[in-house]
């Protein structure tokens, strides 16, 4: 038996991907806050819960918690009408429900939602962001309300409302957006590919760095260039230890009675808990060592996290997959790396928000414009139209609801038509019908499948029909484990029917089935056979 080893008995590898992942939070936490129109302070909150907390008590090895880009749609569209400090005790209300969720052994709950449509939710938010990112790109300098500038967006639809900002943009802004696509675009094609050193240090960290560095140049020598402090980074300061502890914010629980509350709360479970199960079954699969996550105790621990969050001020948060990834290609070998980068974006929020307040938004939405593009890269499109109309409708009417109404509607949408699509194969792989002539007589042979359900009904009913006068018919129930009442009413009518139309009927019945509720099945099924007006023969069935 393989001795457990403690997790400080890998910090020698699980040090430096810490440090990994840090980069890749650091900008991201930021990034999200942004993209959510909340404050950027509770993005660094809830990395900082992720990581420590989440880490501590979540099964996953090497899966990174933190804000999630899936969430930011939901958060944005919610601060257009809800105060923040209510929007915290949704978060809080989630993380209960989670936690609940956990404890009755939910854990699979993810498996119950088509695949298609969990793709086409993340298409759509990838959608969503790419486009909400683009006037921050541009430097967008009219009524300029920083990050609030979203409560500009709720008189008018995600695109036409857009439009407006490209109207007024901002030189610095551009430079700043050129550079970052630049090296983002780099990382992505070229250089993580070929050296090492260029995937421990990632793109988006040394975005950020180009970004800071451009303003501090800008500003001593191309002031027409350099950007006020409306377009950087708004992260609070404090001057001593308790200044530090108010900065926080805590949830209204005067609005424990809000409907809306609970409607928003549920979203949030819904979203949070499938990208989690979604990331825990992706970083899973990266693992060298194929380790396996506890799904129920992953919700336990994120339900954790979510209270916590909440009830300081942080988003929601869920296992997120970039970081996650970030971490084991950086070669993490215990969930330490995860708990660590947590503490070290403490150590940043708490002695260096100064040095945050110099990163420039645009650098920011140039990651997050690159985030949205890998949630709904145009191969994601591609692959899903290869796998057939089974899996395409639903991923495009997903995406379609999300993107013109909102991401319940358009998940609700996708796994309805997912659905459907399940009910018209079933519709039409209920028999197979094969017909021969031999003598000038007819001699057709209809094959029912194993379930036969009263969505055939209309089928087989269809198929009885068309069957021609004077025919030897043989309907072959050899593989059939159960017949739905409405099919064998229907089946029986036929036979009955069928001495006016000169049809001789035979049937094939299975023998040797198995034994329990399948052979209760079986014998109803035999009850109803052996007293149907035709000939009967038996089959041995596939088990005997």
């Amino acid at each position: 038996m393989k001795q457990k080893t403690s997790i400080f008995s890998s910090l020698n590898r699980d040090l430096p991907s810490s440090i990994v992942v840090l980069f890749v939070a650091l900008p991201l936490c930021l990034g999200i806050a942004l993209a959510s129109g909340a404050p950027l302070f509770s993005g660094l909150i809830a990395g900082i819960v992720g990581g420590i907390l989440v880490g501590a008590i979540s099964g996953s090895v090497q899966g990174v918690s933190g804000p999630a880009a899936g969430l930011a749609v939901i958060i944005l569209t919610a601060l257009l009408t809800t105060p923040f400090e209510t929007f915290l005790l949704a978060v809080v209300i989630a993380g209960i429900i989670q936690i609940i969720l956990g404890l009755l052994r939910a854990g699979i709950i993810g498996y119950f939602f088509p695949l298609s449509a969990i793709h086409g939710m993340l298409a759509g938010i990838g959608i969503i962001i790419f486009i909400k990112q683009l006037p921050y790109a541009f430097g967008y300098d009219g009524e300029w309300k920083g990050p609030d500038y979203h409560n500009q967006l709720s008189d008018g639809s995600t695109f036409t409302a857009q439009m407006q900002f490209f109207e007024h943009v901002t030189a610095g802004a551009i430079i700043i957006a050129i550079i970052s696509m630049v090296i983002l675009l780099s990382w992505e094609l070229y250089l993580a590919k070929k050296h090492k050193i260029f995937r421990l240090i990632q793109g988006p960290i040394v975005v950020v760095v180009a970004g800071v560095i451009f303003q501090l140049l800008a500003k001593s020598f191309f002031p027409q260039f350099h950007l006020s402090h409306e377009f950087l980074v708004h992260v609070p300061v404090a001057n001593n230890v308790s200044s530090f502890f108010g900065q926080f914010t805590f949830p209204d629980f005067s609005q424990i009675g809000n409907k809306e509350v609970y409607i928003l709360a549920v979203t949030i479970t819904l979203v949070a808990s499938l990208e989690t199960l979604l990331c825990v079954e992706a970083t899973d699969k990266l693992d060298p060592h194929k380790r396996v996550t506890p799904t129920n105790r992953e919700l336990f621990a994120q339900g954790t996290g979510n209270i916590v969050s909440g009830m300081i001020g942080g988003l929601a948060i869920t296992q997120v997959i970039v970081r996650s990834s970030a971490n084991v290609q950086a070669g993490a070998e215990s969930k330490m790396s995860t708990i660590l980068h947590g503490f070290f974006l403490l150590i940043c929020v708490a002695f260096i928000p100064g040095l945050l307040n110099l990163i420039p938004l645009p650098a920011l939405a140039c990651i997050l414009l690159m985030v949205g593009y890998k949630l709904a890269k145009p191969s994601l499109f591609a692959n899903q139209y290869r796998l057939g109309w089974e899996q395409f409708v639903p991923f495009i009417v997903t995406i379609l609801g999300i993107v013109f109404e909102d991401l319940l509607i358009g998940l609700a949408l996708g796994c309805c038509v997912g659905v459907a699509m399940i009910l018209i194969r079933n519709f039409k792989n209920s028999h197979f019908l094969h017909m021969q002539t031999s003598a000038g007589k007819h001699q057709i042979k209809m094959s029912l499948s194993e379930d036969v359900t009263f969505l055939n009904k209309g089928a087989i009913i269809k198929e009885l029909a068309k069957i021609p006068n004077d025919t030897y018919l043989t309907l072959d129930m050899s593989i059939c484990a159960s017949i739905d009442y409405d099919v064998r009413e229907a089946i029986s009518d036929f036979i009955i029917s069928s001495d006016d139309r000169n049809i001789n009927v035979k049937l094939i019945q299975p023998i040797g089935r198995s034994s329990g509720k399948e052979e209760i099945y079986s014998k109803r099924l035999d009850k109803w056979i052996n007293a149907l007006p035709v000939s009967i023969e038996t089959k041995p069935s596939k088990e005997s």
